[in-house]
């Protein structure tokens, strides 16, 4: 041969190379592109953000619960065949303390008909959906609560028109501390309050009550029952069970017959924390509705991106025709364009799961949760990101690759 063959075959666009061509048109068109992206940040931050505080509330609820335990039991009044409320026997508790694995017993009666206000100025209608329960001593011990201000009742307060009021019953009432003669008027007369207790989380309708002795009951707000043809203090109609912790489902499956033998069908048992662990699973459901408009602000930032790509391809024309007239292949040019597309949704997936995180953790810290990030949540942001920047980018890529040297040169 005389003569050397000349090779006619394009080079090939390194990885490295295509990035840095593809990052050109997002930095020399900054603000433009920040806007194109807004839409995919929005969108990641709300997917990270639901899932983050979802699962940081349940990690909370489940610590607390773990911390409170799960060997509390809950015995309540039921219902006969025709429907009406069929009170405990006032012997329930004590037959239930004699269950072996059983530690302790606590126990209230509801007091139906008595309302509790701030002062008798207040509308009788205006009860602030507060209840009136007697109350054993041992109660706060029993539901897994503490005193907040003041103390709790006493052999010798639980005789006397003194109440301890609820978390949430001392809130609406307006008192967030015990002063020297702090009273509330409790069924048409003075009572005293002596405490203040936290939110219990595994008995949350302590929380709406206003607490008083049986023997107080009794006495003044006439709260009585017959024991063997005798007056006698009203029946419970809650009992609030701790049991040895392995032994908690032995001793579930016989309480309502120790409480009622007559009548154990009438008598609701129940677990408090399997309770408030499928609350919190519950609350996962909800979550459907949120992903859903973060969805949605996905779907319009693919929409931002591909009109951005789209006039992108029409202003640079001159440069794709110049890199075709030099030798780049469609292929590549479709490469550069859809790489960009790729880039704008990928900036934007990373703002926003930063932006979601920091939501979480400001959301959790407010509610002293521990801060939980799935994997999901930001591994499925950045997914989301790079398939939307994907999907966006096919047709503005597909038009740049098909413009001729010729046609995009002389129409620049």
């Amino acid at each position: 041969m005389t003569a050397a063959a000349v090779s006619l075959t394009p080079a090939r666009l390194r990885p490295a190379d295509l990035a840095r061509l593809a990052s050109i048109g997002v930095r020399t068109r900054r603000l433009r592109s920040a806007l194109s992206a807004l839409g995919i940040a929005i969108g990641v931050a709300a997917i990270v953000a639901v899932l983050g505080i979802s699962s940081s509330s349940q990690a909370g609820l489940l610590n607390e619960i773990n911390q409170l335990g799960t060997n509390l039991l809950d015995v309540s009044t039921g219902q006969n065949f025709s429907g009406t409320s069929v009170p405990l026997p006032l012997a329930a508790p004590g037959m239930i303390g004699r269950i072996g694995p059983v530690y302790d017993v606590a126990y209230t009666g509801s007091l139906a008909n008595a309302n509790a206000f701030r002062s008798p100025l207040i509308p009788s209608i205006n009860t602030n959906a507060l209840s009136v329960d007697a109350t054993s001593l041992n109660l706060p011990g029993a539901v897994g609560t503490t005193i907040a201000r003041g103390e709790f009742l006493n052999a010798a307060t639980a005789t006397e028109p003194v109440c301890v009021l609820g978390a949430a019953a001392a809130q609406r009432l307006g008192i967030d501390r015990i002063y020297p003669g702090e009273r509330i008027w409790v069924a048409g007369m003075w009572f005293y309050v002596a405490g203040i207790l936290n939110p219990a989380i595994l008995a949350p309708e302590i929380d709406d009550s206003v607490l008083i002795g049986f023997a107080a009951a009794k006495t003044y707000l006439r709260y009585t029952s017959v024991l063997d043809g005798r007056p006698a203090v009203g029946n419970p109609t809650e009992i609030y069970v701790r049991a040895q912790t392995d032994q908690t489902t032995a001793v579930y499956n016989v309480l309502a017959a120790t409480a009622n033998p007559e009548n154990p069908s009438e008598v609701n048992v129940t677990q408090p924390s399997d309770t408030l662990t499928a609350e919190a699973d519950a609350k996962g459901a909800f979550n459907g509705l949120f992903l859903g408009l973060g969805a949605v602000a996905l779907l319009v930032g693919a929409i931002g991106v591909a009109n951005i790509m789209i006039i992108s391809v029409l202003e640079r024309r001159s440069e794709i025709g110049l890199r075709r007239a030099l030798g780049a292949t469609r292929a590549q040019i479709r490469a550069q364009f859809l790489t960009e597309a790729i880039l704008l949704a990928l900036l934007g997936g990373a703002f926003g799961i930063g932006a979601g995180a920091l939501a979480t953790a400001i959301y959790a810290h407010t509610k002293h949760w521990s801060t939980v990030i799935p994997t999901l949540a930001w591994a499925g942001g950045i997914g989301a990101a790079i398939l939307i920047g994907a999907i966006a980018g096919i047709l503005p890529a597909v038009r740049a690759a098909r413009l001729s040297p010729t046609d995009a040169l002389r129409t620049a």
